[in-house]
């Protein structure tokens, strides 16, 4: 990555299989106030790909990916929204978000 050139951030969870119908149902009507504060904390082409089996892999670009993730950690609308979410996934101690682990990047076309 060159200097000036936003991070790539991509991770990965884990939705339970038997809430992945209702789990892209909400991901169809993320409420406009949560799409306005990613937006204002940084947080673009943001996108969510869910395997048949559950694998949730999510990517987005950020200038700052501490700011952009404490940013929306101070939200009130993020809260609501990582409470709403935290019963989807396995394997999860706390919220969603705070299960965002990126991973390592080894290559990228530009």
């Amino acid at each position: 990555m060159a200097d000036g050139e936003p991070r790539r951030i991509c991770f990965l969870l884990r939705v339970k299989p038997d809430r992945m119908e209702e789990y892209r149902r909400r991901h169809a009507e993320v409420w406009p106030e949560m799409q306005q504060a990613l937006r204002d904390t940084g947080w673009r082409n943001y996108s969510l790909f869910l395997a048949p089996d559950g694998q949730l892999v999510g990517y987005f670009e950020t200038d700052d990916f501490d700011a952009a993730v404490e940013g929306m950690a101070a939200t009130d609308v993020n809260a609501r929204w990582q409470a709403e979410m935290a019963p989807f996934f396995e394997n999860l101690d706390g919220r969603p978000d705070e299960g965002i682990v990126p991973l390592t990047e080894v290559f990228h076309l530009a």
